[in-house]
């Protein structure tokens, strides 16, 4: 199965693109997509869009596995991620991809063994478990990359996605 992880936001999106196969994984591409914060919010979220329906089109994925989002703190910054989130999503569902969502605590506990795993501790697990010479950088793609393998540990083909494949042929 290849897994497209992604990390959402709006100045950077991280993703990672893994195929899984056997219990092991074998890494893709793996990057982060990055607006300029001189740029109209509008042209950055046609621009997180137009990116990453590139990067479906390229690997075909069959799963997006994305972070659930959490903030307590900025409601202006809240509003910004969660509607490239929703641009994120729509760009999956037009392409016939099924959407999966994780918690910050369950991709920590999937990639680290430890739902309060430090950062640190998860890029850490990222670098080995992909046989990678260094974390990936900005932290955006190693928690992509994290999300991803999240997603391969977890997967159970009974549970149902956010949004089915069909979701974008008419899906209600």
């Amino acid at each position: 199965m290849i897994i497209l992880g992604i990390d959402p936001g709006f100045a950077i999106v991280g993703y990672g693109v893994l195929e899984y196969k056997n219990n092991h994984f074998k890494v893709l591409d793996y990057g982060a997509i990055t607006t300029d914060a001189k740029t109209p919010m509008y042209d950055r979220f046609l621009s997180i869009y137009e990116d990453l329906t590139r990067i479906i089109e390229l690997y075909r994925p069959d799963f997006m596995a994305i972070e659930e989002l959490f903030f307590n703190t900025n409601r202006t910054t809240a509003i910004n991620v969660a509607q490239a989130r929703g641009i994120l999503l729509l760009a999956a569902l037009q392409h016939g991809v099924r959407v999966y969502e994780y918690t910050p605590l369950q991709v920590k506990q999937a990639v680290a063994g430890y739902g309060r795993a430090e950062k640190q501790q998860v890029q850490q697990m990222v670098k080995l478990l992909l046989n990678l010479k260094s974390v990936p950088k900005p932290d955006d793609t190693a928690d992509a990359l994290a999300i991803a393998i999240c997603h391969g540990h977890s997967y159970n083909p009974n549970r149902e996605p956010m949004a089915p494949p069909s979701a974008g042929q008419g899906w209600r």
